[in-house]
């Protein structure tokens, strides 16, 4: 075979060739057909069965739902004086949906607001609890400053805006901070048992006071707004706006000028006024000294102003009207009177020899009173005027501890009287049975000696006090305090401006109105305790008890000397009364805190009358120098 027969190259079978290419191409199409039926299904599943969702997430992109918070109610007195207002402040937020980095975004704003750690502590918080198309601010009431150092860098911080807001103010300080209380930043506690729609976009919420008690009514409901960003976030128009709804007003019982006579004639020291419409139980006065400047509570009370009060010696933080707890001493003389003439132990004329001091049968110790030598020959009627302890040593002897409970509950010692406000005290007033769950101890006869003059077991607020002489002033209608009178707004409330119920009282109307002459001669009587006050009184008479409560104890036999011992350890002194003696309007108590003598602040109640029944403002507060006859 030649070199020729040879062939180098293989020929081509086209055939099979083409058939190869047909199967290829039959697999690419096939392939290419189901990619094209797969993007159809996913093509008609996103925009068809996914339409809702994805059309919803794409408008959220340029469409932002915002809540509104709602305009707090306003604070009247009765007069229409405005005690709490809204002002409009400006507030830095975040919204968190427009922030990339919120941690980061956090730590540039620290130096142009000059957070605290307790300002970014509480943003955290806040951050947990919010729903995320919600603003969640970093800082209340901007400064000037702060406004000024954000606008030089607002470009960099998306998503982070300044809003004008409503924010509460307390026009006149300290004047009414125990009473109307004050709001303050939501906590996270509270967050988690609001309702999240009710309180969307809110900031404050009450802490105290009317603030706290009425939170319900002075809400309002929030609003919403639909508003349209471009993408950087920023405000393009409003779609759709429902608008919020402002809480209801209040409108107290309190008078400002009531209030202020009151405050000043405290003067600067420690203790509480309480003043009551014997008629209504609305408070008309409500003071606690010494007191503070809710305004500092609203934006987030800084630590060093917060400090201040907080260990101040004369805590002026400490409700002294609704939460101070104090043995009564004699103020208390005129209920337990009536509690005499309820259980028949004695008459108006029925009197006894006092010789300065009473004892127990068999027993030497000797309970005195506080005028040495004694008051003679008294009745009921005089051991009211010149508050004689030995009468009342006898009268409570004759009682015992369980009946004297049973009575005196009647005028609200011994448990909450149900004011509006919150975190009241009860005091106590002792049994038997109170002492031995309280104590784990017997009673003994003795001690009852110490309680039927408003000492020992016995204690009492300011507000259990006036509550209990409006009661006397009354006839025996039981009241319950409160300082709402009237609301208007869209949440309907009723008050009840009228007594609840009457005290059992076993004897007739004429012994209240016997009582409230006797209280009358505390005043104005021959060797009424509070005399020195009565000489001074025009155009109407006014009645009354003093009483001394002791704070330091001493030894039988001695005799106590405010010299020796330190300021804060002489004896609180009290005034209870009402006027006019007939047909009362208002009643009063009035505690001063180692104030000595109940007659040296008998004049305290006085300047409050003479506003009252005769429109009189008072000159500047003078002390009243202590007479003989002081208790």
């Amino acid at each position: 075979m030649s070199r020729f027969d040879k062939n180098p190259f293989t020929l081509k079978d086209n055939q099979q060739e083409a058939a190869l290419f047909r199967r290829r191409a039959t697999v690419a199409s096939v392939f290419v057909l189901l990619m094209f039926v797969l993007l159809f299904a996913r093509y008609f599943h996103l925009q068809v069965n996914e339409f809702d969702t994805y059309s919803t997430l794409s408008e959220n992109n340029r469409v932002h739902l915002e809540a509104i918070s709602p305009p707090r109610g306003f604070i009247y007195d009765r007069k229409g004086t405005l005690l709490a207002d809204n002002q409009p402040t400006f507030t830095l937020t975040v919204n968190r949906q427009q922030v990339p980095d919120i941690e980061a975004t956090l730590q540039r704003l620290v130096p142009v607001l000059q957070l605290t750690p307790d300002d970014i502590t509480r943003f955290r918080n806040r951050l947990k609890v919010t729903r995320k198309f919600e603003e969640v601010p970093v800082k209340l009431r901007l400064s000037h400053d702060d406004i000024a150092r954000y606008s030089e860098m607002k470009h960099e911080l998306q998503g982070v805006t300044i809003n004008v807001e409503l924010s509460r103010f307390y026009p006149h300080g300290d004047l009414f901070a125990h009473a109307i209380g004050y709001v303050s930043r939501i906590s996270e506690k509270e967050e988690a048992t609001l309702d999240p729609v009710e309180y969307a976009g809110t900031n404050l919420i009450g802490k105290i006071g009317i603030e706290k008690y009425y939170e319900a009514l002075l809400h309002g409901k929030a609003g919403y707004q639909h508003v349209e960003t471009n993408a950087h976030g920023k405000l393009i128009r409003v779609l759709k706006r429902t608008p919020p709804v402002r809480g209801n007003d209040l409108n107290l019982h309190l008078d400002y000028q009531l209030q202020k006579i009151a405050h000043d004639q405290l003067a600067g020291r420690r203790g509480a006024v309480v003043a009551i419409d014997p008629t209504t139980g609305g408070v008309l006065a409500f003071v606690s000294n010494p007191s503070f400047d809710p305004n500092h509570f609203v934006a987030g009370i800084p630590y060093k102003i917060y400090a201040g009060y907080r260990d101040h010696l004369d805590r002026p933080l400490y409700n002294r009207a609704l939460q101070g707890i104090y043995p009564p001493g004699s103020t208390i003389k005129p209920m337990a009177a009536m509690g005499v003439l309820h259980y028949g132990l004695a008459t108006w004329q029925w009197s006894l020899a006092d010789r300065g001091f009473f004892t127990l049968p068999g027993d030497s110790h000797q309970f005195r009173d506080w005028k040495k030598g004694g008051h003679g020959m008294v009745d009921m009627h005089r051991a009211i005027v010149q508050s004689c302890d030995t009468y009342f040593y006898t009268m409570s002897d004759r009682m015992g501890v369980d009946r004297y409970h049973d009575w005196m509950k009647h005028f609200g010692f011994g448990e909450k009287t149900g004011i509006d406000l919150v975190d009241e005290k009860r005091g106590s007033l002792p049994s038997v049975a109170w002492k031995r769950e309280r104590l784990k101890a017997p009673w003994y006869r003795g001690e009852m000696m110490s309680v039927g003059i408003g000492q020992g077991y016995f204690t009492a607020t300011p507000l259990q006090l006036a509550m209990a002489t409006a009661i006397v002033a009354n006839g025996g209608n039981h009241i319950r305090p409160h300082l709402l009178r009237t609301t208007t707004g869209t949440r309907p409330f009723a008050v009840v401006n009228q007594p609840d119920y009457r005290v059992p009282f076993s004897g007739s109307a004429e012994d209240w109105a016997l009582m409230r002459t006797a209280m009358r001669d505390v005043v104005h009587g021959d060797g009424g305790t509070a005399r020195a006050t009565g000489y001074k009184i025009k155009g109407y008479e006014m009645a009354g008890k003093t009483g001394t409560a002791q704070v330091k104890g001493i030894k039988q036999g001695a005799k106590y000397d405010e010299k020796t011992v330190g300021e804060r350890f002489w004896d609180h002194a009290w005034f209870v009364g009402f006027a006019p003696a007939e047909n009362p309007r208002i009643a009063v108590a009035v505690l001063v805190e180692n104030g000595k003598h109940g007659s040296s602040v008998a004049p305290i109640a006085k300047a409050l009358f003479d506003y009252e029944i005769m429109g009189l403002l008072p000159p500047p507060p003078a002390p009243v120098a202590p007479t003989e006859t002081d208790e």
